[in-house]
């Protein structure tokens, strides 16, 4: 970390652990799961069991004659309003395809009925007697049946939800000139979330028709608009409040289980706690989409590529929730990280009738990077070139401009990256391991791949956030952030800036967090945006607070206020060595003398839209004769611009190797002939564990002033890491059999296939 040394900043680079890591290894953390208001009701939800299928009747008459059943809520007596529950601001403009209940259910697990009850128990036994006939409709499971011409409608006006196209340069030209050209087609698969939390939340519409829903939400502002939509509430009459996220990774971005409670809670008058089983996460929240991809790449015989053409089909599921906004996001990524002026890519988002495909980790990168990393190890092989140097000739330079738009990158350092991923792991060493075992029955394998995100919503849509702090007279202060930390320690990060501008210790420093009714409007916590816009804002209210408290400290010292430094909570003349007053001092000050409170609020939007980098290195061990591969090492750089807490950095970046280690290897959702799907449970969906994991090496790059923007230069982590790990092992596994693996996951039985073995 190359700023690390010599750093001039008092707490901008130190190693913080999380604000409430001792709340949570004691168990003293209250997420939703452990509140309990009183009066509360327990919902449970009555899922389809057919794929597709109209609601000829409904009987819920059992149900609500059952002893300690307070309301059955289905279509017939719920709110009809078609919604998105990918929605993130009032002009959001995406197709509305949901309702809390339809006549028509789409996937297996969809939202058919729900029950609120006085016990968990009762409300379990009161879905069971919810009886049901259904006419059956077709199915279409895959992304291939659903585009045939004459394909069923899962929804009006067809099965395709729309595009995103975006172009540079003169492909087809360009095509004609190259030396080489490689097309190939790509597969990647639906995978879960696997946050430890699950799906919760406890809604109470009072008396008086004021809605508040308690919820682990990373869109909590998005959240009431939808709410407002589909009960024509005002925003003053919806409170969305996140008092703690158990993990989410983009799976509780969208709305799920908040409007059933909500419904389920004005109907009784009660509050009503409505929370998911991991069965019932797995198929009845959100995956991450599945692709099919068609890639050609033209190359020269140095190794050059000239021109790329990217074809993509996206599978969303039974709704389109982040249909549309997956694919815009995948559409201008790929242009971030390759020096290629001749680019063309197009993708359509597809209905199917399956789990519906929303926001994860990511947001499209991971299967845009797949296929893009994976042609160019093949371009490689092809070539006899070192992989790592055909991806050094053709990455962006710092003083690179998109091809698109013709913008800067910014500050984008993925030959950075590279160089010192290599001298990690020793990449020459185990290069020639690989070579050496080529004929024996476990073989080493080496891949390289690099991976794009963003750090904000910018060209999108709108990307702003508003921060206030607030001083008490004592001297201590309160942030008050939209930010909903979902175990990353985003609002740590923000307290790390606060302290570094005004010089007030980190304990000093408290905050009120993801309220819609004490926090000022904030976008959501996705788009990797938390380090780069919000870490501004946070910087920007921080700076007006000082201007505020030099003008009080000017008093006291008898000085003018750009004389006045802060540091150790204190303000110093700095016209005299060891003159000073507290900061507490300052704040009785300016209470009983100027007779007035310190409040700064500081709305941020997003200047730009930079990139964060990051390259990653595998080396793995397969086994020919039973496909089984381990992942011995690994190497990961990321380019962050500056980093502001490497103790948070080194465990998100761990985190994102073990999320992207699982999709590439093992991780998938599949499904039976009548669309049932087969994993429910971690038992049988496998995750990648602790003794799984690789010997890891992570280091970060942050050159000069870092990115230009950011505070103090930095821009995010976040999702970037988990972009390159599928491809990296992927393409370890392919030069380690000499063999070509397309589709994810590579699990021992592709393994065994791209050998040309079948399976017992």
């Amino acid at each position: 970390m190359n700023q690390m040394k010599g750093n001039k900043f008092r707490e901008i680079g130190k190693r913080v652990p999380i604000r409430d890591a001792a709340s949570k290894v004691t168990g003293r953390k209250i997420y939703v799961g452990d509140m309990k208001l009183p009066g509360m009701l327990y919902a449970k939800v009555l899922f389809s069991p057919k794929a597709h299928a109209r609601i000829k009747s409904i009987d819920t008459s059992r149900a609500e004659s059952l002893p300690g059943v307070r309301a059955v809520a289905t279509y017939k007596n719920t709110p009809q309003t078609r919604f998105n529950s990918a929605l993130r601001f009032i002009e959001h403009k995406i197709p509305n395809t949901e309702r809390i209940f339809d006549d028509t259910v789409r996937f297996v697990g969809d939202r058919v009925a729900a029950v609120a009850a006085d016990t968990l128990e009762i409300a379990q036994e009161a879905v069971k007697l919810i009886q049901v006939e259904y006419e059956e409709l077709p199915v279409m499971m895959t992304v291939e049946e659903a585009i045939k011409e004459d394909a069923y409608p899962i929804h009006e006006g067809g099965n395709i939800v729309g595009q995103a196209h975006v172009e540079a340069g003169d492909v087809d030209k360009a095509m004609e000139e190259c030396d080489y050209v490689f097309e190939d087609r790509f597969t990647t698969q639906l995978i879960h979330h696997a946050a430890v939390e699950p799906h919760v939340a406890i809604a109470d519409w009072s008396y008086d028709d004021k809605l508040t829903i308690y919820s682990p939400s990373q869109n909590t502002f998005g959240f009431r608009v939808i709410l407002s939509q589909i009960f024509n509430l005002p925003y003053n009459r919806i409170r969305m409040s996140a008092p703690a996220i158990g993990g989410a990774f983009g799976g509780k971005l969208e709305m799920t289980v908040e409007p059933v409670a909500a419904v389920l809670s004005k109907m009784t008058r009660r509050p009503v706690k409505l929370e998911y089983t991991r069965r019932e996460c797995i198929f009845g929240t959100r995956v991450r989409h599945g692709s099919i991809a068609c890639i050609k790449t033209g190359f020269m015989k140095d190794g050059r590529i000239h021109a790329v053409d990217m074809k993509f089909y996206n599978d969303t599921g039974a709704y389109a929730t982040s249909a549309l906004n997956v694919s815009g996001a995948m559409s201008h990524k790929v242009f971030k990280a390759y020096k290629i002026e001749n680019m063309r890519f197009h993708v359509n988002p597809v209905y199917t009738n399956t789990i519906v495909a929303g926001a994860m980790r990511g947001y499209g990168s991971p299967q845009a990077y797949f296929g893009l990393e994976r042609q160019i190890n093949k371009i490689a092989n092809f070539l006899h070139m070192d992989p790592a140097w055909l991806q050094e000739i053709n990455m962006v330079d710092p003083d690179s401009l998109d091809p698109c738009f013709h913008k800067p990158h910014g500050n984008p350092r993925p030959k950075d990256c590279l160089r010192r991923a290599k001298e990690l792991i020793h990449y020459e060493d185990i290069c020639k391991e690989q070579e050496e075992s080529r004929d024996g029955r476990y073989r080493i394998g080496v891949g390289v791949a690099l991976g794009v995100h963003g750090n904000n919503c910018f060209g999108a849509h709108r990307d702003v956030t508003t921060l206030m702090l607030k001083m008490n007279e004592d001297g201590t202060c309160i942030l008050y952030s939209g930010s909903h930390d979902m175990g990353n320690d985003n609002v740590g990060m923000q307290k790390q800036v606060v302290s570094e501008v005004l010089g007030i210790p980190l304990d000093k420093i408290d905050t009120v967090e993801a309220d819609t009714d004490a926090c000022l409007w904030h976008l959501g916590d996705y788009a990797s945006r938390g380090t780069y816009v919000v870490g501004m804002a946070a910087k920007k209210a921080a700076e007006s607070m000082k201007k505020e408290l030099q003008k009080e400290a000017s008093d006291l010292l008898e000085i003018d206020p750009e004389q006045v430094e802060l540091y150790d909570d204190r303000a110093w003349d700095s016209t005299q060595e060891g003159r000073s007053v507290s900061i507490a001092e300052v704040m009785l000050h300016c209470q009983r003398d100027s007779m007035r409170e310190l409040c700064c609020s500081e709305t941020h939007p997003a200047p730009r839209g930079p990139s964060s980098y990051g390259v990653h290195i595998a080396k793995v061990q397969v086994d020919t004769e039973t496909g089984k591969t381990k992942v011995l090492e690994y190497s990961a750089v990321q380019d962050v611009g500056r980093v502001i807490n490497p103790l948070a950095l080194e465990g998100q970046l761990a985190g994102a190797i073990h999320m992207g280690l699982g999709y590439g290897l093992m991780e998938n959702i599949t499904y039976d002939a009548e669309g049932n799907p087969q994993e429910t449970c971690f038992k049988q969906y496998q995750l990648l564990s602790a003794s799984d994991m690789p010997k890891l090496y992570m280091d970060f790059v942050a050159e000069g002033e870092g990115e230009p923007g950011g505070p103090y230069g930095a821009k995010s982590l976040g999702e970037c890491p988990v972009v390159p790990c599928a491809p990296a092992v992927v393409n370890a596994i392919c030069n380690a059999i000499g063999a070509e693996i397309d589709s994810l996951p590579a699990n021992p039985e592709a393994v065994l296939r791209a050998l040309g073995r079948t399976t017992d």
